[in-house]
């Protein structure tokens, strides 16, 4: 092929890639630009300020952080150790429809969140749900005000219902890569099941496992429909308090919600380059 058919191809191949990088700059990149100049720009008089980023040292604020990290940290983490080994009981069935209805069944479930999901625990847990009902009436138990939907650990159970299948889709490779013969050799030198996945195992999963943490942080970092629907002003959250700020009656400072967007965005950004930096170690172990 000459280089006159090579840049033909080239400027062709560019010339489809062009809807796709106009929908990026104008969706994305061009939005988060106005959301960076609108925090440093004071409304009222156009001029540049660091008040709202200032003002984020309110109490409020600072609680709707740490709120906010804290229910994204324990999910994340809950759905590492379940959806891994969840995962890897997917792994060890055989290969059959079972098996593909399980991967499908997850990658599903991690894509219904928002307000159905969050309606739908209501149906099942709230006050008046049908496994809230059922234990009151078989076991005598009444799990509120002792439990409840509409509180931080019932956002814990929801966040944990989409969180536990993305990790399942996203350790399911990792257990590929671990090859068999890795095992038979480790039995054939006298390890035993527990120290072949302590010293080999492991070590090989970690990458994935910490690349699915900080995606599953960012993922319940930056959720909002869910947690408005359930829980509203009974919790501040970051994204809830973003929300009130931008769009809201009752309180609303434009300035102080896209400073404390622009932090969200820096703090999953962080998040994103992490899972993007794990994944590259665990592709390495897949290549071998």
């Amino acid at each position: 092929m000459t280089n006159n058919a090579k840049s033909r191809k080239t400027r062709a191949a560019w010339l489809g890639f062009l809807p796709f990088l106009l929908f990026c700059l104008i969706f994305e990149i061009v939005p988060v630009l106005f959301l960076i100049r609108g925090s440093f720009v004071e409304k009222s008089t156009g001029q540049l300020t660091l008040q709202h980023y200032i003002d984020l040292g309110h109490p409020l604020y600072i609680n709707s952080f740490w709120n906010s990290i804290k229910l994204s940290g324990l999910t994340a983490l809950i759905g590492v150790i379940l959806g891994t080994l969840v995962g890897y009981a997917i792994y060890r069935w055989p290969e059959g429809r079972f098996r593909e209805t399980m991967i499908a069944l997850s990658d599903v479930t991690t894509n219904f969140a928002g307000a159905p999901l969050a309606f739908a625990f209501v149906v099942i847990l709230g006050m008046n749900g049908v496994v809230t009902q059922f234990i009151l009436k078989y076991f005598n138990y009444k799990l509120y005000p002792d439990f409840s939907i509409y509180s931080f650990s019932g956002l814990v159970f929801a966040y944990v219902y989409f969180q536990l299948p993305l990790m399942v889709l996203l350790v399911l490779p990792a257990f590929s890569g671990i090859k068999k013969d890795w095992q038979e050799s480790a039995q054939g030198m006298g390890a035993n099941t527990f120290q072949f996945w302590w010293y080999v195992g492991l070590p090989i999963l970690m990458p994935s496992m910490i690349a699915g943490l900080t995606l599953l942080f960012a993922n319940a970092f930056g959720a909002y429909a869910t947690a408005y629907t359930l829980v509203q002003s009974k919790l501040s959250l970051v994204t809830l308090q973003i929300g009130y700020m931008i769009a809201g009656e009752v309180r609303q400072d434009v300035g102080i919600g896209m400073a404390m967007a622009v932090l969200s965005l820096i703090i999953m950004s962080l998040g994103i380059l992490i899972y993007q930096l794990a994944m590259q170690r665990a592709q390495r172990w897949s290549k071998r």
